[in-house]
């Protein structure tokens, strides 16, 4: 049995997680052995119980800047504690003895992580017989600022990658359109479609509007300008509000306490995409997951994009999905209670049958594929 070794660190939200553990399970559907490491801090649901979970010491960013890292209880990792995480997944790698290694985001992100990556690809190097080894990525990068970062990115692809699995269809999104240095990698790419979960079955409970703040660790802001706009939209009578599981406890107290009537708060729905799939409209950033499921369920959508210390990834995501009519976006930096109720609006008026096409959700599976065809070539 082909056996695959999987590396997922997520520091913030929760995106990175849910679309691993995604693929985790196409992978073991289609017959083969998956061992899911994680690295951040535990998230109900995820990875599912059909795969094999080894959960390394916790770490987390400590004030949203991708900068030092904390442990699960906030204090910065020192290099005893990242000694010790990075002795754990070589061990973990050389019991697994994996025919595949898959690493998530790396290496073009998770810079943060090369203290025990760097010697996992060594050790990777050095096995025999040497595993494959393949990058997993969404399909639309941070754009780097500093020189030399996507140069080294290309090196260690180039040094060390078999393929790049690129989780997005190109009829929307090309790798080219935010890593500049793309052709240079260009014989090992491969586009898998959207990582998505099945297609939602309509909830019974219909909403006029479903708001959800991913992850919730930086959704405060998001979630008090929402619950504003119900406040100012009594027309709108039902209204649920998801503040995801990292919303700081004091925050989520003071939303529960001052919510109009039309507002039911929610710390984290299960059934999140058949919420969406009975809705009137969806309010949201503008993440990879949250993006794949509101594409998925078919409904009207307001964008709000993460946009604190430099990032891009989620702007030009809104960007392009407003430009093709299938959603409105509102910048961070307007984020307002009056501002969602405008957006809203704007996009209740909307006519989504007149966007694009559906794009290929089946990323999960062709990802799955993939792995198996480099395998059968190989051996």
């Amino acid at each position: 049995m082909t056996r695959v070794f999987f590396y997922v660190q997520h520091l913030l939200g929760i995106g990175h997680l849910a679309r691993a553990s995604r693929i985790a399970s196409a992978i073991k559907a289609a017959g083969m052995e998956i061992t899911l490491v994680t690295g951040g801090m535990p998230v109900r649901g995820f990875p599912g119980a059909d795969v094999k979970h080894i959960a390394l010491p916790a770490v987390a960013v400590g004030d949203g800047a991708f900068a030092g890292l904390v442990d699960a209880d906030g204090t910065p990792a020192d290099a005893a504690f990242l000694d010790r995480r990075r002795d754990l997944l070589l061990a973990a790698f050389h019991d697994a003895a994996p025919d595949v290694v898959i690493t998530e985001a790396f290496p073009f992100g998770r810079r943060q992580m090369r203290f025990e990556l760097l010697p996992l690809m060594a050790a990777i190097g050095a096995a025999r017989p040497r595993p494959l080894l393949v990058a997993s990525v969404r399909d639309i990068l941070q754009e780097k600022t500093k020189p030399g970062r996507d140069e080294e990115t290309v090196d260690l692809i180039r040094a060390h990658y078999d393929r790049l699995l690129v989780h997005g269809d190109p009829a929307f999104v090309r790798l080219e359109d935010t890593f500049r240095l793309a052709a240079e990698v260009a014989d090992k790419v491969a586009y898998t479609g959207l990582v998505c979960p099945p297609a939602p079955v309509p909830s019974p409970e219909h909403n006029d509007v479903v708001v959800s703040a991913g992850g919730g660790a930086v959704g405060a802001a998001l979630v008090g300008a929402a619950i504003e706009a119900a406040r100012a939209m009594p027309a709108l009578r039902r209204w649920s509000v998801i503040t995801g599981p990292n919303l700081p406890d004091a925050d989520y107290d003071a939303f529960a306490a001052t919510a109009p009537d039309n507002v039911t708060l929610h710390r984290f729905r299960t059934d999140f995409t058949s919420l969406l799939a009975s809705a009137r409209v969806s309010v949201s950033q503008a993440g990879y997951n949250t993006v794949a499921d509101i594409l998925q369920a078919g409904c009207r959508a307001l964008l709000i994009p993460y946009a604190a210390q430099g990032e891009t990834e989620q702007t030009t995501r809104a960007t392009k999905l407003e430009q093709l009519g299938r959603a409105v976006m509102l910048a961070e930096a307007d984020l307002s209670g009056p501002a969602v109720a405008r957006g809203i609006e704007a996009a209740l008026a909307q006519n989504i049958a007149a966007g694009p096409a559906k794009v290929a959700t089946d990323g999960a599976r062709r990802s799955a594929e993939i792995i198996a065809e480099m395998v059968a070539a190989k051996r």
